[in-house]
C-alpha cells in the first residue's frame, strides 16, 4: 500500500510564510484604512439635491431659481412661543434678537420679524436666511448656541425650517460612525459565538469584516472625494450592515467548508485549499448576484437611490475579498486549533452513505427525511403560507411623509414646526409653491395658477425696494418667478395632488415653458420618479441575476424556478411589512423608495441562500444522484446558511438604531424577508420543489444525467412513499 510522503519542513515553512504575508497585508495595509471610516462624514452630502429627482421638473425648478437668488439661501425659522399672548415687551425683546443673529456672518441680508401668529397671539416668528455658502449643520448649531446663550425671559425659542430639518437629519446620521457599527458587530459576534462554540473563530470573522469596512471605508472616501461617487448618510449606513453581514455570510461558507475538508485530511494547506475550490463558484456567483444588483441602481432617477449603487458594490468588493485572502489566510495560521475546543471528527466523507449523512446532523437530517416523503405536500404548503401573506404587498403605501414623519425620535426642528403650526394654522407655509415661466406670458400664468382649485394665491415676485412701495416685477433673463400658496397644509396628499392640478393648468399657456418647483413639487417628482425607477429597475435586476445564475448551476429550470421563489418571498415580507406598519406600529407612511430598495437587497441577497444551497446540490448531483444530492446538499448546508441568514438579518437590523423612519422600515423588510429566505425558502420550498421537478431541475445542464438518474421517475416515486434511502 502507497502511503502520501510526510509534507517537507521547507514546504510546511513555505505555506506558513505565504499565510502569514497575506494576513500581514491584510493587517498593515487595509488596518489603518479605518480612520476613514470616521472621515466619510467629510464627503458626505446630504443637502437636499442629494436626494431629488436628477430630471425632474422640480429639480429643473431650482436651477432656474438661482438666476433670481433663490437657492443662494437656506430659510431658518425662528419660533418664539410663551404661555400667554406676546405683549409688545415680548415682540421688543424678539427684535431685540432677530437684530443680534443678523449680525452673523453667515446671515443673508437682514431677519424678517417678529411676525405675529395669525392663528395664536402666543407665538410669533423669525425668518432668518442663511447664505449656503456656510454648512448648514454648523451654521443652525450656533444659531441655537446663540439662543442659548442670550434666552429670552419667559419664552421658548426653538430653530425650525428647511435649515432646522437639514440641520437636525445631518446629525440624525452622526450615530453611524460609532452606534450602528458597535451594535452590528456585537450581534454578529454573539451569534458566532452561539454558532461556533469557539472563542478564537469568531474573532477572526469579526476582523475579516472589519478589514473588509476599512478598505470599503478608504475606496468609497477615495471616491466620494475626486467625485466619482456621490455618499449620503442613508448610504454609509446601509454600507457598514452590507459589508459586516456579506463578509460574515461568505466567511461562515468557507469556515464550514473547511470544516468538512478537516475532517478528511490532516493537511490544513489542502484542506484550506479545497474549501477554497468549493466556495469560490458560490461566493463569486453570490457576490457578482449582489454588485449587478446593486450596480443596476445606477438606471434610477432618484439621486440618492442611483448613488447607492456603486457605493455599496465597493463594499460588496471588498467584503469578498477579505473573506477569501484574508481568513484562508488565519485558518491556514491557526489550523486545526481554530475550531477549539471542539475538534472536527475524521470521517471518510466520499464512503459514508446519505443514511449516515443524515444521521450526523439531527434536525437537519429529519428535515430532509420529511421533505423527500412528501416533496409536494411540502412545496404546496410552503406556497400558500407565503402567498397568504404576500397578499397585502399591494396595499404597501409608499406615497411619502412630511419632514416631521421622517423622524422617530422628537428633534427641534419637528417640535418648533409644530408650535408654528399652532400660531399659524397647518396650512401656513413658509415656503410656497413656485412657478417660473416667460416673462411675456406673466399674466396669463398667474390666472391660470389662479384659477387651480386649492389655489389662495398667486404673485410674481418684484424688485427689492422700500417697504410699501410698488416695484416692478423682477426678470431675470426673460423669466419671472411667481410665488404660489395653496389653501391646503403643506407636504400632504392634498398639497402633492394641488401642484400635479397646478402644473396641467400653467402647462395649456402656450409659449410660458412653465415649470413648478418648491417643496410639494419635489416630495410630487419625488413619488412619481421612484415609481418610474420600480418600474425600470426590478426587470434589469431579474435579468442580470438570472443571467448569472445560468453558468452557475448550468440550467435554465433551475434559475427560474429561483427566481420565482425569490420574488414570493420578496411579496411576502411586502405584504407582512404592510400589516405590522400600518396596523401595528401605525407609522405614518412610508419613503417612495423603500418598495425598490427592499427588492434589490432582498432579491440580490436571498438569492445568496439558494445559491449557497444549489451549487453544492449540483456538486452532490453529479457524485450521488440528483435526490440524493438535493438530500445531502440540504443537510449539509442547513447550518451554515441558516447562520448566515441569522447575521444578515441581525446586522440588517442593526439600521433601526438610526432615528429615521425611511432606514427602520428597510431593517425590518429586509432582516424579516432575509429570514423568510433563509430559514423557510432555502429550508422548505427550494428542496421540495428540487425533488418534485426531479431531474429536469438541471436541463439541458450535465447534473441532469448524472449517476441514478436514469430511474430518476422511479425513485422519485418510491421517495414519495417511503425513506430518503428507499430506490428500486
Amino acid at each position: 500500500m502507497s502511503t502520501r510522503p510526510e509534507q517537507s519542513p521547507r514546504r510546511s515553512r513555505w505555506w506558513v510564510g505565504a499565510a502569514l504575508l497575506v494576513a500581514l497585508v491584510w493587517v498593515l495595509g487595509a488596518g489603518p484604512l479605518g480612520a476613514f471610516l470616521g472621515k466619510l462624514g467629510e464627503v458626505q452630502t446630504n443637502d437636499p439635491a442629494a436626494f431629488l429627482p436628477a430630471g425632474a421638473e422640480s429639480t429643473e425648478a431650482d436651477r432656474l431659481a438661482e438666476d433670481f437668488d433663490r437657492s443662494e439661501t437656506v430659510p431658518a425659522i425662528v419660533v418664539i412661543s410663551g404661555e400667554d399672548d406676546l405683549d409688545d415687551a415680548d415682540l421688543a425683546d424678539a427684535t431685540a434678537l432677530a437684530e443680534r443673529i443678523g449680525e452673523e456672518p453667515w446671515v443673508s441680508g437682514r431677519v424678517i420679524g417678529p411676525v405675529p401668529g395669525t392663528e395664536d397671539a402666543s407665538v410669533a416668528q423669525l425668518v432668518v436666511l442663511i447664505d449656503n455658502t456656510h454648512d448648514t449643520r454648523d451654521t443652525v448649531d450656533e444659531l441655537r448656541a446663540l439662543i442659548a446663550d442670550e434666552p429670552v425671559d419667559g419664552l421658548t425659542v426653538q430653530v425650525t425650517g428647511p435649515a432646522g430639518y437639514a440641520a437636525d437629519l445631518v446629525a440624525a446620521f452622526g450615530g453611524i460612525d460609532s452606534t450602528l457599527l458597535l451594535v452590528a458587530v456585537a450581534a454578529v459576534l454573539v451569534i458566532l459565538i452561539a454558532v461556533y462554540r469557539s472563542p478564537l473563530l469568531p474573532i477572526l470573522v469579526i476582523v475579516a469584516s472589519l478589514l473588509a469596512l476599512g478598505l470599503s471605508g478608504a475606496l468609497v472616501y477615495s471616491a466620494a472625494d475626486i467625485g466619482s461617487v456621490t455618499l449620503n448618510g442613508q448610504s454609509q449606513g446601509i454600507l457598514f450592515i452590507l459589508v459586516v453581514g456579506a463578509c460574515t455570510d461568505y466567511a461562515l461558507l468557507l469556515v464550514a467548508r473547511y470544516r468538512e475538508e478537516l475532517a478528511t485530511t490532516e493537511r490544513v494547506p489542502t484542506a484550506v485549499l479545497a474549501a477554497l475550490r468549493g466556495v469560490t463558484g458560490p461566493v463569486l456567483a453570490s457576490g457578482g448576484t449582489v454588485i449587478l444588483g446593486l450596480l443596476c441602481l445606477l438606471a434610477a432617477d432618484l439621486n440618492s437611490t442611483s448613488s447607492l449603487g456603486p457605493v455599496v458594490a465597493i463594499g460588496i468588493v471588498a467584503a469578498m475579498l477579505s473573506a477569501m485572502t484574508f481568513l484562508p489566510a488565519a485558518l491556514a495560521l491557526c489550523g486545526r486549533a481554530a475550531f477549539w475546543p471542539t475538534a472536527p471528527n475524521r470521517v471518510d466523507r466520499e464512503g459514508q452513505s446519505i443514511d449516515r449523512i443524515l444521521e450526523q446532523h439531527p434536525f437537519w437530517g429529519r428535515l430532509a427525511r420529511g421533505v423527500a416523503g412528501r416533496p409536494r405536500i411540502f412545496w404546496l404548503a410552503t406556497t400558500g403560507l407565503l402567498l397568504a401573506a404576500a397578499v397585502f404587498a399591494p396595499q404597501f403605501t409608499a406615497e411619502g411623509t412630511g419632514q416631521a414623519d421622517v423622524f422617530r425620535t422628537e428633534v427641534e426642528a419637528v417640535e418648533g414646526q409644530h408650535v408654528l403650526d399652532r400660531g399659524f394654522g397647518p396650512d401656513f407655509s413658509a415656503a410656497p409653491t413656485t412657478v417660473i415661466a416667460d416673462a411675456d406670458h406673466l399674466e396669463e400664468v398667474v390666472a391660470a395658477a389662479e384659477e387651480t382649485p386649492g389655489v389662495e394665491s398667486a404673485a410674481a415676485v418684484t424688485e427689492p425696494g422700500p417697504p410699501g412701495a410698488e416695484a416692478p416685477v423682477l426678470v431675470e433673463n426673460g423669466r419671472v418667478l411667481i410665488e404660489v400658496d395653496l389653501a391646503v397644509a403643506s407636504e400632504t396628499t392634498a398639497a402633492l395632488d394641488k401642484v400635479g392640478e397646478l402644473r396641467e393648468n400653467v402647462r395649456e399657456v402656450s409659449g410660458a415653458e412653465a415649470v413648478v418647483g418648491g417643496v410639494d413639487a419635489t416630495a410630487l417628482d419625488t413619488r412619481e420618479t421612484a415609481q418610474r425607477d420600480f418600474v425600470v429597475v426590478v426587470p434589469l435586476v431579474l435579468v442580470v441575476v438570472f443571467l448569472v445564475l445560468i453558468p452557475l448551476l448550468r440550467s435554465l429550470v433551475a434559475p427560474l424556478l429561483l427566481m420565482a421563489v425569490n420574488v414570493l418571498s420578496f411579496a411576502t415580507a411586502l405584504g407582512v411589512g404592510t400589516l405590522v406598519f400600518d396596523h401595528v406600529l401605525k407609522l405614518p407612511g412610508a419613503d417612495p423608495v423603500v418598495p425598490l430598495f427592499a427588492f434589490v437587497f432582498l432579491v440580490a441577497l436571498g438569492i445568496d441562500y439558494s445559491i449557497f444551497l444549489m451549487s453544492r446540490a449540483r456538486e452532490e448531483t453529479l457524485r450521488h444522484g440528483h435526490r440524493e444530492g438535493v438530500l445531502r446538499a440540504l443537510t449539509v448546508t442547513g447550518g451554515v446558511i441558516t447562520s448566515a441568514g441569522v447575521v444578515l438579518a441581525a446586522t440588517f437590523a442593526a439600521l433601526a438604531v438610526i432615528p429615521l423612519l425611511f432606514l427602520l422600515q428597510l431593517a425590518f423588510l429586509v432582516a424579516f424577508g432575509v429570514l423568510v429566505d433563509a430559514l423557510l425558502v432555502r429550508s422548505v420550498l427550494i428542496p421540495a420543489l428540487s425533488l418534485d421537478v426531479g431531474p429536469r431541475l438541471w436541463w439541458p445542464g450535465r447534473a441532469g444525467r448524472g449517476p441514478g438518474t436514469e430511474n430518476a421517475e422511479a425513485t422519485e416515486n418510491d421517495g414519495q412513499r417511503g425513506s430518503p434511502d428507499s430506490s428500486r
